[in-house]
């Protein structure tokens, strides 16, 4: 007899790379070289200090008790200290600041402290796929608000007017975002607090990217004017200082919104490893020297990318921020996923399909950067002539 499992997990899909992965697994275990470009995961080191840091740090005889839930106190301060260095936004380092085990984990944290079942999100028909499976999952209904391509991938406020009802609780923005790597601007920002505010809602700011490959100086959300009285903020170590396995990231917010995640969070996980605390305070002081290097790194990978949407025929917006890259499919390719399984099996390199993102992505394929730009220009000779 199996035991019946919760209905959550029968209207919530696997996450399509784990399903995928394990195809890529399995070509390598079969001997074959797959090239991949599947998912954002830096292979770059995080800086010397932050290494040196967490090994001094692990080495002493109190550093591996329990920690606060609330976070070191020297983490919370580096924090602060990024935000007013590298957006200009006060934080308050004791009250508007959460850890987090990475800003994944915060998706569930807010939804959690915020939804009741019946309840609506107002999630980017294009964007990334938590916001809706953990909306689901805590059986809130998703409302998908649509982006305009004809205006960089910005959401269309007028249609949105019409999507809000009484029950709407939430609404999910990521700028610059993912996956069609549309910068941020002041504007949009401008807008999205106003329209929270004139409707009442959570807005809820995923906001990872900000320094990679950005072509102007990066933005929080939290620098409008008037955004801490409807707006939080998630932000992660993951891409922008090459420490994605660490699982280091945040919540910013005023601190009713903060004390409220926190009472959720403190019930479902507990502090990180106090010396991991300690590097991730040493890796946010980073230098901007240091910052340069990697994304010198990242644009020549960006060109190669660039030649292997050129090679398949994609089209795509040179304006794009972030470590991936968003192309449109030429009519000749029958869809994404024809195109992803063919590339993965007979030529051995595998590749996002925009459908993951979305149902506005059936035409569109993700390449990630975060891969050597020599294997990059590899994978473009496999596909000439495809």
């Amino acid at each position: 007899m199996i035991i019946q499992t919760a209905q959550r997990t029968r209207q919530t899909s696997e996450y399509y790379f784990s399903v995928k992965l394990a195809e890529v697994r399995k070509l390598i275990a079969e001997g074959h070289d797959v090239i991949h470009m599947g998912i954002g995961s830096p292979d770059m080191m995080p800086s010397e200090e932050t290494i040196e840091t967490l090994s001094e740090a692990a080495r002493k005889p109190t550093a591996h008790g329990y920690q606060p839930y609330t976070g070191t106190v020297s983490y919370r301060n580096a924090i602060a200290a990024f935000y007013q260095k590298t957006y200009g936004v006060t934080l308050n380092p004791t009250s508007e600041i959460l850890p987090l085990i990475g800003s994944k984990e915060g998706i569930t944290h807010i939804s959690l402290t915020f939804l009741d079942p019946g309840d609506e999100v107002l999630v980017p028909e294009l964007g990334y796929p938590a916001y809706r499976a953990v909306s689901k999952m805590v059986g809130a209904n998703v409302i998908e608000y649509p982006l305009r391509e004809d205006y960089g991938w910005q959401p269309d406020w007028q249609a949105m007017e019409k999507l809000v009802t009484p029950k709407t609780k939430i609404m999910w923005l990521n700028y610059p975002h993912m996956p069609t790597g549309a910068p941020a601007t002041m504007e949009l920002f401008e807008q999205a607090v106003a329209f929270a505010k004139a409707h009442q809602i959570l807005l809820c700011h995923d906001n990872p990217y900000s320094l990679v490959l950005n072509k102007k100086a990066p933005i929080s959300l939290l620098s409008v004017e008037g955004a801490k009285d409807v707006a939080i903020e998630l932000n992660s170590m993951s891409k922008s200082h090459n420490m994605a396995g660490w699982r280091m990231g945040w919540l910013s917010g005023a601190k009713p919104y903060i004390d409220a995640v926190l009472t959720i969070k403190s019930n479902v996980d507990s502090g990180m490893f106090w010396a991991m605390q300690e590097a991730a305070a040493t890796a946010l002081g980073n230098s901007d020297a240091w910052h340069a290097k990697r994304n010198a790194v990242y644009q020549g990978r960006l060109e190669a990318a660039e030649a292997f949407l050129s090679t398949i025929g994609c089209t795509w917006d040179k304006t794009q921020e972030g470590m991936f890259l968003w192309g449109k499919l030429p009519d000749s390719v029958e869809s994404a996923e024809q195109l992803v399984n063919s590339l993965l099996i007979e030529k051995h390199v595998f590749i996002a399909p925009g459908f993951i993102f979305g149902p506005k992505g059936q035409r569109y394929i993700r390449l990630s950067l975060c891969i050597p730009k020599e294997r990059i220009w590899e994978a473009v000779e496999r596909i000439k002539g495809l």
